[in-house]
């Protein structure tokens, strides 16, 4: 953890003003939902992880971020099981004030210069808590969880070198763009026992008729240049570019602010997305490295080699955006999407939500709206087909995943403590 937020925290303990009782000095900020406030924070914090080192190392963050503002705030509460650890805290702490110092230090731990801005981001944020014992006991409290947090992940396997061996013969050239994730499959699951818990079986075969409607369905609909998409279809395409935790985590705001949920229920729900999200990616890129299934821009071009009938050789095929450095099966953004249908179904008893609308930063100008899991998972598997990522056959296996692992989630941590000692 970075010293300097250390500092910043305990500097803010001294100045609180101890006049009044804890009971009486909780208060709400002035602004929404602390988790929901620090959750679009953290998003702003880690699109750097992003869009330069790792959406997973992202991903990750986003994670500690929730599980920290989680066991903070249930630790005042104690509705439910924590997830790592409950601390003695008094029923009259400021769980906004332990939510916003849980999560400032879990991304102060990003690196110095992002430890400044969370220095600052907090200090402006507690101004809106009264003074008194219950600020700073919440700050303590706060800052002790997330020290325990990031303790547990600092030897999870995420900064592992990476020593993926391209498969070439002796003088053979092979691109030399590095691979995304080659060793996220040994990272350290959240909740999962192993990576390879939830591994499918083989993609589908290349003389089936199956692969030769997902080959010709792609062929046709997922190329740059005279492809059968229309309009909509490409702006669905463009929208599910984006990637990381700016993909999923405001969809899953928006269903906690809807809800009007509380501050622990928010910080539960968010916080098993966060867990959720980050074991979908390790289940995935343990099924994409162990598989290793051709992407279709390779597919395509080698369509005559495949023993199949149907399928046929086009020498030029490019898809609608340059293709992901891993390999193809399962679908990432589909297996993302199904861990968050399945946390929401399993916590919400359903499909249905209440409306959410999102906008994307691959496609300025547009929103999309969505009034069920259904279509939403429907929606970003569509996308990953039509962008000339995914075969047909490998979202329907990864948005399956991504619900069991979703589900499996929600049944196995942070469940309410009554079932817990039951």
């Amino acid at each position: 953890m970075c010293t300097s937020t250390a500092y910043a925290l305990n500097r803010w303990v001294l100045i609180a003003t101890f006049g009044s009782s804890l009971s009486a000095t909780a208060a709400q900020p002035a602004a929404a939902d602390v988790i929901t406030d620090w959750d679009e924070k953290g998003i702003e914090a880690v699109v750097p992880l992003t869009r330069s080192t790792s959406p997973y190392m992202a991903q990750r963050m986003m994670g500690m971020l929730h599980l920290a503002m989680f066991d903070a705030v249930n630790s005042i509460e104690s509705r439910y099981r924590p997830y790592l650890v409950q601390l003695p805290a008094d029923p009259g702490t400021s769980k906004e004030a332990a939510a916003a110092a849980a999560g400032a230090t879990i991304l102060a731990s990003i690196d110095a210069k992002t430890a400044t801005a969370m220095n600052a981001a907090l200090a402006k944020y507690i101004e809106q808590i009264p003074d008194g014992p219950a600020k700073v006991e919440g700050i303590k409290l706060g800052q002790a969880i997330a020290a325990k947090v990031v303790e547990a992940r600092a030897n999870d396997g995420s900064e592992a070198a990476d020593d993926y061996r391209p498969k070439t013969t002796p003088g053979a050239y092979v691109s030399t763009t590095p691979m995304r994730g080659p060793t996220w499959p040994l990272v350290k699951p959240f909740v999962m026992t192993k990576g390879s818990q939830f591994r499918p079986g083989p993609p589908i075969l290349l003389n089936s008729g199956q692969w030769a409607k997902d080959f010709n369905e792609i062929k046709d609909y997922g190329a740059l240049t005279n492809s059968k998409r229309n309009a909509q279809q490409t702006e669905t395409a463009h929208f599910w570019l984006m990637a990381g935790p700016e993909a999923y985590h405001p969809f899953a705001r928006e269903i906690t602010k809807a809800k009007q949920m509380s501050v622990v229920e928010s910080a539960r729900f968010m916080a098993l997305v966060g867990v959720a999200l980050n074991d979908s990616l390790i289940a995935v890129l343990d099924a994409k490295y162990h598989y290793k299934f051709w992407r279709p821009v390779t597919a395509i071009r080698n369509g005559d080699i495949d023993d199949n009938p149907s399928t046929e050789r086009d020498a030029t095929w490019l898809p609608l955006v340059n293709t992901p450095m891993h390999p193809e099966y399962p679908c990432a953004h589909c297996i993302e999407s199904g861990s968050v249908a399945g946390v929401v179904e399993a916590v919400l008893g359903g499909d249905e939500i209440p409306e959410v609308a999102m906008t994307s930063p691959t496609a300025p100008g547009v929103t999309h709206r969505w009034t069920n899991m259904a279509a939403f998972t429907e929606e970003v598997a569509n996308a990953r087909v039509w962008a000339g990522f995914h075969y047909r056959s490998s979202t329907r296996v990864a948005t399956e995943m991504g619900r069991q692992i979703g589900e499996y989630v929600v049944k196995n941590v942070m469940q309410p403590a009554e079932t817990a000692s039951r």
